[in-house]
């Protein structure tokens, strides 16, 4: 007679936050894949996303915007800069400060992350019709929406 704990599955294997976790490890996985296949990390992605949205910043404000901490900026705006996809002037108000802009090469790589991005999503989503991709997102966006609120600083900064 086979064991019947080998049978079914742990009891924690169908707990939510079980459930998040290991496909948020997939979800890790395959967005880093993806974006190493074209030379980027996700602070890549979202430094790029970040100036195309809101336009030229001081790397503190960039930090800001993105969520990407400070002593992981430096280390981003060089690797950028570096490639040629973001442009370091100094600040007219603050010459101690740099404005960081985005190239043109730089928006053709954040491009191509969008892609690979994409693509990265169609694959963890794979099971789910468009209408579940929908439906799952909104779920996770409220659940996320709800615990930030929760965390937030008095000053509404979430730190």
């Amino acid at each position: 007679m086979e064991n019947p704990s080998e049978e079914a599955p742990a009891r924690w294997e169908g707990l939510p936050s079980w459930l998040l976790s290991q496909t948020a490890h997939h979800s890790h996985r395959l967005v880093a894949e993806g974006f190493s296949s074209v030379g980027a990390r996700g602070y890549h992605y979202r430094l790029l996303a970040t100036l195309e949205e809101s336009g030229p910043a001081s790397q503190a404000a960039l930090g800001r915007r993105s969520g990407i901490h400070l002593s992981d900026m430096v280390a981003t705006v060089n690797e950028l800069a570096d490639r040629g996809l973001v442009e370091r002037t100094p600040d007219p108000a603050d010459r101690r400060r740099n404005i960081i802009s985005l190239t043109a090469a730089g928006t053709l790589q954040l491009r191509r992350l969008e892609q690979r991005l994409a693509e990265c999503q169609d694959e963890l989503l794979a099971p789910l019709s468009p209408e579940e991709r929908q439906r799952f997102t909104e779920l996770l966006s409220r659940l996320l929406d709800h615990h930030n609120r929760r965390t937030a600083a008095p000053d509404g900064s979430g730190r």
